[in-house]
């Protein structure tokens, strides 16, 4: 789902009271979007004053533009996606939440308007998106600090910049920072037709890993099966059949996976450790089922396996920059999400998705942010 095209069409049947919080509390110079400028100029907004149901508290707002200072960017944003953490940003259930009241979206696009007189890493007509979360993106412009922003290439698809920032980089991280794969080793995700599923798809296929696609049963399985094959998927499997005695005979010519990434949680995931090689690890990113992971004793003591977290915006906080570009294994190839310039010997263009979210070339990406619950 996009919003900024819904933004531009609809007209705002009220108006955000002036609000500027004090230096001390302010997490994020973007929050000047509420301040008055000289000039002050109207922008249209969707805004929630307080946590809750988002059909409820998400407002259609009319806010001030503020002005540009020194270090500021003016952007006018091009497209923004809603994703499954922004809802749970709203409803106050997420590991970072921003000072109310805010703008929702975490993830798009925009384009440089106009820049401060001290700004020199961006210039008008450059394309940007949010190097972190709680930016809000859902707004028709906005003026950002220039630290806030990382610039992105303006010949890709406007909808694959729109979501360089989430999908694409969970998933190579998982790829590649808990088990030390080699090309022929198999990988097994569940919700694979999600955002970071279908990347985990392509970049796995770059990587030369095989990859275990489990799908739930519906109507329309032959038409996803083929659309995820077409995408470089090996193996799809439904999650009834994950259960069935028949997966033994499968393993015999598939390698068993070492690593395994679960977005689902509840028996989905028990599934996924249940034919999680010796020693392997399951990566847990979201909870798509809001059940618990549940992981037997012999599971964990005769089978030695890994039950790990993950979360971009944590990652980047443990992490220096110098550590941001890490070389991809069976790859010398890399690309600076800072500077959004992807090295030339060998790129990776990832096809759209089923949602019909274009994603864009990556092989070895950390910074952009990132990690917003599931990722779906």
């Amino acid at each position: 789902m996009w919003v900024c095209g819904a933004l531009c069409r609809a007209r705002a049947p009220a108006q955000l009271g002036q609000r500027r919080l004090p230096e001390s509390r302010r997490r994020r110079p973007a929050s000047a979007s509420f301040s008055a400028s000289a000039e002050p100029s109207r922008v249209r907004a969707l805004v929630y004053g307080h946590h809750g149901d988002p059909a409820k508290v998400v407002e259609l707002k009319n806010l001030e533009l503020a002005a540009v200072g020194g270090s500021d960017v003016h952007v006018k944003m091009l497209a923004a996606p809603i994703n499954p953490s922004d809802i749970n940003m709203i409803q106050g259930n997420y590991g970072l939440l921003p000072q109310l009241p805010a703008v929702g979206g975490n993830e798009g696009v925009g384009q440089v308007v106009a820049v401060g007189s001290s700004v020199t890493g961006v210039k008008p007509g450059d394309w940007v998106i949010p190097a972190n979360p709680g930016l809000g993106t859902w707004r028709t412009e906005a003026v950002f600090g220039e630290e806030e922003l990382i610039t992105v290439p303006s010949d890709i698809p406007l909808q694959c910049a729109a979501t360089l920032g989430v999908n694409p980089c969970t998933a190579y991280r998982m790829l590649v920072d808990f088990e030390r794969l080699q090309p022929g080793d198999s990988v097994i995700q569940n919700a694979s037709n999600s955002g970071v599923g279908q990347a985990v798809i392509q970049i796995a296929a770059a990587l030369g890993l095989r990859t275990i696609n489990v799908l739930r049963d519906r109507p329309d399985l032959q038409k996803l099966t083929d659309r995820l094959k077409n995408l470089g998927a090996d193996h799809i499997v439904t999650e009834e059949g994950l259960r069935k005695p028949e997966m033994k005979s499968f393993f015999k010519d598939v390698p068993q996976p070492r690593l395994a990434l679960n977005c689902v949680g509840g028996k989905s995931s028990t599934e996924l450790l249940r034919h999680l090689a010796p020693g392997g690890t399951m990566v847990t990113y979201g909870g798509m089922a809001k059940q618990p992971v549940i992981a037997s004793a012999s599971q964990l003591i005769f089978k030695d396996l890994k039950l790990r977290g993950f979360w971009l915006s944590q990652w980047k906080k443990d992490h220096s920059p110098g550590q941001l570009l890490l070389p991809s294994r069976g790859a010398d190839s890399g690309e600076d999400c800072r500077g959004g310039q992807p090295r030339k010997e060998n790129k990776l263009w990832l096809q759209p998705d089923w949602a019909q979210i274009l994603l864009p070339p990556l092989l070895a990406i950390g910074s952009a942010e990132p990690a917003m619950g599931h990722q779906a």
